[in-house]
């Protein structure tokens, strides 16, 4: 089962989440990061900026979940954009060490298959951020993806367009492809942590976690990882069936064992 955190809001979230990877790099500079975009992590990136104060992070490498095909790799909605702008800069990281999935690669068909072998010359992800959508979804793994699945092209749905259509003018400039991580290559990392708020995502987090795993629901795939922390605020765990468990967990959970 899942460590459920359940928070009163975003900022207790990006502060417990920020602990835990600022004690990572402290222990090893060269950690490698599983970096999510859109606007769910944002306060893990913002509340790493005092954890990391006097820490080295010359040395952290970062993967990128996923990034849009079609879209100019400048374009401020670009990923490898949001990734410089909300995480290498402000956290002081060289941006050689950090990819995102070369959508923009002449060679699309193995693009992703190159992007897996580099995560895993890396030594593999440590810690792997997450958000899920309202569907399900975790990367761009659309409802009806395996569990064994690789980075590769996918076709983002309707409703997941309309979700990121706020990031742009209007929904037609969303793209509708994008190349993802897929959920086998999510579940090597050795600690994912979902994030969620908001009543919008009380129903895929109580699929996800609660709910029976299928396809139908990506995010049930994380049921299947041994080690993971999913961090809500209150209005994103109202759907969930044994809340007063998971709060009865964390509060007596040892000190010493973090998230």
């Amino acid at each position: 089962m899942a460590e459920v955190v359940i928070v009163p809001d975003r900022v207790t979230a990006g502060g417990l989440v920020a602990d835990e990877i600022a004690a990572l790099l402290r222990r090893r500079p060269d950690a490698v990061l599983g970096l999510a975009t859109g606007s769910t992590p944002l306060p893990v990136y913002q509340a790493l900026r005092a954890r990391l104060e006097g820490v080295d992070t010359s040395q952290v490498r970062g993967f990128a979940l996923d990034e849009y095909i079609g879209i100019d790799p400048a374009h401020p909605e670009s990923y490898s954009s949001v990734i410089a702008r909300e995480v290498v800069e402000p956290l002081g990281l060289d941006p050689a060490l950090i990819r995102t999935p070369p959508a923009d690669d002449p060679d699309i068909a193995t693009a992703g298959e190159r992007y897996d072998d580099a995560i895993r010359a890396a030594g593999g992800v440590d810690i792997q951020i997450l958000g899920i959508g309202t569907d399900g979804h975790i990367g761009f793994n659309e409802p009806g993806s395996s569990f064994a699945s690789r980075t590769r092209v996918k076709t983002l749905t309707r409703q997941t367009r309309e979700d990121n259509a706020r990031f742009f003018d209007s929904i037609d400039e969303v793209p509708r492809h994008c190349l993802t991580q897929g959920l086998g290559t999510i579940l090597e990392a050795r600690h994912l942590v979902l994030l969620a708020f908001g009543e919008g995502k009380a129903a895929a987090i109580a699929g996800a976690v609660e709910g029976p795993v299928t396809a139908m629901v990506p995010g049930t795939a994380i049921q299947l990882h041994p080690h993971v922390t999913v961090i809500v605020d209150e209005a994103a765990a109202s759907k969930l069936r044994l809340d007063q468990y998971y709060r009865d967990t964390f509060d007596n959970k040892p000190a010493w064992q973090g998230i």
